[in-house]
């Protein structure tokens, strides 16, 4: 594949990382201090009350009716009525954030508070449903650990199909860069204040498959200029070039899934459908994200998890190396320590011998003294 862009997104990979650190951050502190984030009922259980009405009127007056109404606290959401011929006609959806059921009469009383105030609007009831506390949060439950399977079952995918090239790895490396996904998601849905709810979880896992995708495509890249850049080049060169070459497949493919769910986010807004614009929106980020993570997170910190592990093998490799010289050195002294043990043990005797026989030459030359002195005595 030819080669369009030269861009060394590994030796910039800490400015990739401090920009998503940043965003985290200051999201974060929001979140905390100024943007609370909102549940929906569907997970801390409650009511959901839906009416239709026609006419124009202003959402502050609707909200002060139905709170006097009852003493419960109600979170609002307005929306054009599609399902009605009637182009003046609307929705109002009223969800009961107390964890518990409301009654039939405390409905009553709500729609009476209506018709009273708004006797010409025709508000009616067009749905009403109720979830148990117990129950929302089993179904949060269930749909975390959806994601956390998808997570080990992609890192599992990852360390057979890219064995090569230290799967397991690059699957954790891949997993990582999802966390980062889903936690933009997160932040985006706190940031605009919209609850979470199921469509917080459907865009979590399409987040998850399409960010993925582009992790293995540049992965499989990766093996493929392993082989043809060999041995000698190193594993940034090799994933720089593969980087490169994925760059522009990776953006054309994010630009036109963006401007297929971009045309929806723009009717669901001109309607004001907020069941769509909490779909749209955060998944037009998390597309964004799941591009940018792809390439500047988690194959850099592939390859720097990689150069770690590399490092230490050598370290390895070394403290073995230089454990095995000291060893022949140790044994090659210890060999000659024993060569000179035994050429001082042969040594000695041969020593002894000598004076032995130096000892015996003295006497001889002793004893032909005295007789030579004897001789001359008597002489």
């Amino acid at each position: 594949m030819r080669q369009k862009f030269h861009i060394d997104f590994i030796k910039n990979s800490k400015i990739y990382f401090g920009i998503s650190l940043g965003i985290m951050l200051v999201c974060l502190i929001l979140n905390i201090f100024v943007i609370p984030t909102r549940v929906d009922i569907q997970f801390t259980g409650g009511t959901i009350v839906k009416y239709s009405y026609s006419g124009d009127l202003k959402e502050k007056e609707i909200t002060e009716v139905a709170q006097k109404a009852t003493k419960d606290t109600i979170s609002f959401t307005f929306a054009e009525n599609l399902a009605s011929s009637d182009s003046n006609s609307h929705m109002v959806s009223l969800e009961f954030t107390n964890a518990k059921a409301i009654t039939v009469d405390e409905q009553d009383e709500v729609t009476k508070a209506f018709t009273d105030a708004f006797p010409d609007n025709n508000f009616k009831v067009e749905e009403s449903s109720s979830v148990d506390a117990s129950k929302g949060a089993n179904f949060f439950f269930k749909c975390i650990a959806a994601v956390i399977l998808a997570a080990v079952l992609i890192i599992g995918y990852v360390a057979i199909r890219f064995k090569k090239i230290g799967g397991m790895s690059a699957g954790v490396m891949a997993v990582v860069a999802l966390v980062h996904d889903l936690i933009i998601v997160y932040f985006v849905f706190a940031m605009f204040n919209m609850a979470l709810d199921d469509n917080f979880i459907a865009v979590v896992l399409m987040i998850l498959g399409y960010s993925v995708n582009d992790t293995i495509v540049i992965y499989d890249r990766i093996r493929e200029n392993r082989k043809k850049m060999g041995p000698k080049a190193t594993t940034a060169e090799v994933s720089n070039a593969s980087m490169n070459q994925c760059l522009t497949r990776t953006i054309c493919t994010t630009i036109t899934t963006m401007a297929a769910i971009g045309s929806v986010l723009v009717v669901s807004l001109i309607y004001n459908i907020d069941s769509i614009i909490s779909f749209a929106l955060p998944m037009m980020v998390g597309l964004i994200s799941g591009c940018y993570s792809s390439i500047c997170i988690a194959v850099p910190l592939w390859v720097m998890w990689k150069n770690n592990s590399d490092k230490k093998k050598l370290e390895k490799e070394k403290a073995k190396k230089s454990a095995a010289s000291d060893a022949k050195k140790t044994s090659s002294k210890a060999a000659a320590s024993k060569k000179a043990d035994l050429k001082k043990k042969e040594t000695k005797p041969a020593k002894k011998a000598e004076n032995s026989v130096k000892l015996e030459k003295e006497e001889k030359s002793d004893d032909a003294s005295d007789k030579a002195s004897e001789n001359n005595t008597e002489e």
